[in-house]
């Protein structure tokens, strides 16, 4: 299962393609996939996965796949060919271990808006 996934803008942002660990384009693990969440290497939960985004805790989506099916109107990048979009894959640095993972939120209601945390916030954590 190999997954790209797109900001608000439409710029490409991160890629999953072991259906387990989301690096950035430049090779850097940044989290994993562990059923319907998005867990941070340190076990910080940031997140869930489904319908082909990434939801925060309010039910706002931070990041989308082109497969995506609900949440907000994609960017119009979004409609094209995306695969001319992306950046070339950097070589995958060593992945961290995974620590103890913090307990899962109860998931908010969905929206139809955009996070206000940027991919950058939310990775940081």
């Amino acid at each position: 299962m190999s997954l790209d996934f797109f900001d608000s803008s439409g710029q490409p942002y991160a890629y999953c393609d072991d259906g387990d660990t989301i690096f950035t384009f430049s090779g850097s693990p940044i989290a994993y996939i562990d059923g319907d969440s998005i867990y941070s290497f340190s076990g910080a939960h940031l997140g869930f996965f489904e319908d082909g985004n990434i939801w925060d805790h309010h039910g706002n989506v931070i990041l989308f796949t082109p497969s995506s099916s609900a949440g907000p109107v994609k960017p119009l990048q979004a409609l094209k060919p995306l695969q001319a979009l992306k950046p070339l894959k950097g070589l995958k640095s060593l992945k961290p271990l995974k620590r103890l993972k913090s307990l899962k939120p109860l998931k908010s209601l969905k929206s139809i808006n955009w996070s206000t945390i940027s991919p950058q916030q939310l990775f940081e954590r």
